[in-house]
């Protein structure tokens, strides 16, 4: 029932940007910025507790995944905001690890 995996699978719509075996990148329906795209594998893991070993190569392709993103929206010269939220103390929302880009403007420093 995870709302990401449907979205992987095509069984939701979604404005799906990017996608390969390992990597499903689409808009976020909720933007906060400009640019703000979701991240997101497409194997299962809801947690970086669930996290692997070998799963370090995945998170690599994550980030790859972001540079292709920025470069596709015009933002990778002017910067962006990656943002991963972990359980409910840090408002993830959907039990499906994610990564969130934001970018598009000038943001507002995330600690202030």
């Amino acid at each position: 029932d995870c709302l990401f995996c449907k979205i992987i699978h095509k069984e939701i719509p979604s404005e799906i940007i990017y996608q390969d075996a390992d990597l499903t990148i689409f808009k976020d329906i909720n933007p906060a910025a400009p640019v703000h795209l979701l991240i997101v594998p497409n194997q299962h893991l809801a947690f970086v507790s669930e996290m692997e070993p070998g799963d370090e190569v995945l998170l690599g392709k994550m980030f790859s995944g972001a540079k292709i993103a920025a470069e596709m929206n015009g933002i990778d010269q002017t910067g962006y905001r990656l943002i991963i939220n972990n359980g409910p103390d840090a408002h993830q929302e959907v039990l499906h690890f994610h990564m969130h880009l934001l970018g598009g403007g000038k943001m507002r420093h995330p600690m202030g």
